[in-house]
């Protein structure tokens, strides 16, 4: 959600532009702060904010990104592999050199899951394509919309590449969402040998995927076309430390999205999946509310994540992004308190953007977010509202790893 002002907003940010009474009352009744959920050197994104969120240090703790998504799909990998998400991208048509095409979307204008997953299965089942990934040792495993990913072994017999040293050497991989409408060569992957296949099997998924029929259809739609495919996320196997054992609770975790599945799951919280939930701006907010609701009556905690505003600010879409917050204030909050509130238990809630993702670039960033905790045992009646300013107003911003232990009351801020 948190972003920089806008021109086009009277030089507002989203969360102030918007009609939020319900993240307003909270930031008034509750204690409104700023955190650092990005550790200076390390890049912006999900995965990284999301461990300090959860009381991590990413610096100790991130191996990549994919192996997190992985274990949200309980995809296991054996010691040396390597995981990669495998995104649907769309790429400028025409008849330029493939390196000097622009990369137009990171989710193939968000691509629906069984067009995509069709396009992924026929293209690593199409010879052509087949043969030099399985060299590679590549196995593909279709997910969810934009988002697959691919396990690359690191021994093997047959026709896998056997030879650990060439398989698994290093490379440079480029997040796609952070480079839209810029020249895809120079971001393809660099390094050695390994690198260098990668970048094969993305040229090929292009000649290969461009004239499918599902994208001659998506084209006669308006659409973009999903007409490559793009490595990147890489990382190996992790363990995480346990969420009952840092915090002595126990907890779930809803959300659409593969990383904060996974990241849960190995941190031992309980992965529960809303039908209709689909990490785009139409998605089943009613049913996360409600399946948080019923969570709670036997956990401790709940992580409730919702990826609509990041999603629709890398589209470009500022109306989206508006409309995401604001169903975000009355479609999950505001009922969500409701429910708690007939309960006539005391709870704690605490409401934040992860990281910063910004219009003005259509990529991350890794400025402090504004986040308040709400006690319903307490009302602060601050004036302030739930805004990147006033939260900035309160005091310097927090280091993201304390977050969890002030939820829980480990440490005496309210």
């Amino acid at each position: 959600m948190a972003d920089d002002p806008i021109k086009d907003l009277g030089n507002k940010t989203p969360l102030q532009y918007a009609s939020t009474p319900t993240l307003d009352w909270l930031a008034n009744s509750g204690v409104l702060g700023t955190a650092i959920t990005i550790p200076e050197g390390m890049h912006a994104g999900s995965d990284t904010a999301i461990l300090s969120i959860l009381g991590l240090n990413p610096q100790d703790y991130f191996s990549g990104r994919a192996p997190l998504e992985a274990a949200a799909t309980d995809i296991k990998l054996s010691s040396g592999d390597v995981a990669y998400r495998c995104n649907m991208l769309s790429i400028e048509d025409g008849d330029k050199p493939f390196e000097e095409k622009l990369i137009l979307s990171h989710s193939a204008g968000s691509i629906e899951g069984k067009e995509s997953n069709e396009l992924i299965i026929d293209l690593f089942n199409t010879p052509a394509f087949k043969k030099p990934a399985e060299k590679a040792g590549l196995k593909i495993h279709p997910g969810s919309s934009f988002r697959h990913l691919a396990v690359q072994a690191s021994r093997g017999t047959g026709t896998l590449l056997a030879d650990k040293a060439r398989c698994l050497s290093p490379c440079l991989l480029s997040p796609p969402h952070d480079h839209l409408d810029e020249v895809l060569g120079q971001y393809l992957p660099k390094g050695e040998k390994n690198a260098e296949l990668l970048k094969n099997l993305i040229q090929l998924s292009n000649e290969i995927l461009d004239d499918h029929p599902i994208n001659k259809k998506r084209r006669s739609e308006g659409k973009l076309p999903a007409n490559c495919i793009w490595f990147w996320a890489e990382g190996t196997a992790v363990e995480l430390p346990k969420f009952n054992e840092l915090y002595g609770k126990t907890g779930s975790v809803i959300s659409a999205v593969p990383l904060c599945r996974g990241i849960g799951v190995l941190m031992g919280l309980e992965k529960i999946l809303v039908s209709g939930a689909t990490g785009e701006l139409n998605t089943n907010y009613e049913g996360k509310v409600d399946a948080a609701v019923k969570s709670l009556e036997n956990k401790d905690f709940t992580l409730l994540h919702v990826e609509a505003p990041d999603e629709c600010t890398h589209n470009g879409d500022l109306e989206g992004k508006l409309q995401a917050i604001e169903w975000i204030d009355s479609r999950i909050l505001m009922p969500l308190l409701k429910q708690l509130n007939d309960d006539k238990t005391d709870f704690r809630m605490l409401v934040m953007s992860d990281h910063r993702t910004l219009l003005s670039t259509r990529g991350h960033d890794s400025g402090p977010v504004p986040y308040v905790i709400y006690d319903s045992r307490h009302n602060a009646q601050s004036g302030l509202k739930f805004c990147e300013s006033d939260a900035q107003r309160t005091k310097p911003s927090i280091d993201g790893i304390k977050l969890m232990s002030l939820l829980f009351e480990e440490q005496a801020e309210i």
